[in-house]
């Protein structure tokens, strides 16, 4: 089950993006790239929307989504929510072959409300841009607060999130996707603690997000300050 899944249903991304750093001779610009993973969240209107985190196409002038069966195909971020590092991109159907069309599948979502601590996770991405990678792990904290924003719950595993897991699915045992990976939240000081967006968290942010550039600041419900 998880191999067709994470065939199917999970994306590589390329992206390359612009960075500006303030030097003794002024602001110099610079282009990189990075790797990361999507997951196939819904198809219309001929449309292929892919979820991500916000991190991983920010500040992006080029997207390129890696399918199972090896194909590429350029992409446009559809919108992006910064506060909960959410992201969906928008591929044109039209670019694909029959036989790609044929391979992927959107993907099984789970009720992450119902997760406990204890059951089995799995995490799979891109890890380190190498390719499809697996990880596999347990629930240790069904919600906790992330650090640097109150509003955002995570949930908590030890299975390992590393650089290009971003934006790539946490299963249960099921193989449905109970949230989005994202190492945005994670610390190199610690191991064993990987952090991912709760799908009752994302879905409603990621309906919003298929129907618009971005979420409106009015719109992002916080209080402002972390009590300690």
């Amino acid at each position: 089950m998880f191999h067709r899944f994470r065939s199917r249903s999970i994306v590589a991304i390329d992206v390359t993006a612009q960075t500006t750093t303030n030097t003794p001779f002024g602001a110099q610009t610079s282009e990189g790239t990075g790797s990361a993973s999507g997951i196939i969240i819904a198809q219309k209107d001929n449309k292929m929307y892919i979820a991500t985190n916000n991190h991983v196409v920010e500040g992006a002038t080029s997207v390129t989504i890696i399918f199972n069966d090896g194909s590429k195909v350029s992409a446009t971020v559809k919108g992006t929510d910064s506060s909960t590092d959410l992201a969906v991109v928008e591929v044109d159907m039209s670019k694909l072959s029959d036989s790609t069309k044929k391979n992927i599948k959107i993907a099984t979502i789970g009720d992450s409300k119902k997760t406990k601590v204890g059951e089995q996770a799995i995490a799979i991405g891109n890890a380190l841009g190498y390719g499809t990678s697996v990880t596999v792990g347990y629930i240790s904290d069904r919600e906790i607060d992330a650090e640097d924003s109150a509003s955002v719950k995570l949930i908590q595993t030890d299975a390992a999130i590393n650089p290009g897991n971003s934006g790539g699915a946490l299963v249960n045992s099921k193989g449905e996707v109970i949230a989005i990976n994202s190492s945005k939240f994670a610390s190199e000081e610690v191991e064993g603690m990987g952090f991912a967006i709760p799908m009752a968290t994302a879905e409603p942010i990621l309906e919003e997000l298929m129907n618009q550039k971005e979420v409106a600041a009015n719109n992002q419900a916080y209080l402002g300050i972390t009590g300690r």
